[in-house]
């Protein structure tokens, strides 16, 4: 029988069962939430990272993508709202879209 110990997915569980299999689950307080969520998503970049074709990328791109959203509601904030932030910022200091690499800066006084 393994032990996870670990933040899944909200349908897990239901999964689990129509495999005609039981699962034990508990609740998080919401500092525990937090702290899992974190750690969810350290283990998803570092699945991303591992990837060696787009589709996998894809995928767990798509699972950080979810942990983002699911962080933006611990900070009291929503998906859309952390988009506009995105879209400030990327206004204001550009996104990455065009892959320069900063080597050094130069101070000319």
């Amino acid at each position: 029988m393994p032990i996870y110990n670990k933040l899944v997915r909200d349908l897990i569980p239901a999964i689990i069962e129509a495999d005609n299999k039981t699962c034990e689950t508990k609740i998080l307080d919401d500092a525990s939430y937090r702290q899992e969520l974190q750690k969810k998503l350290h283990e998803e970049l570092a699945e991303y990272l591992a990837t060696d074709n787009d589709t996998e990328a894809l995928e767990e791109l798509a699972d950080l993508l979810e942990l983002l959203h699911a962080l933006t509601t611990v900070h009291q904030s929503s998906p859309a709202e952390l988009e506009l932030i995105r879209a400030r910022k990327a206004e204001k200091r550009g996104g990455f879209a065009e892959k320069i690499f900063l080597v050094e800066v130069h101070d000319h006084e």
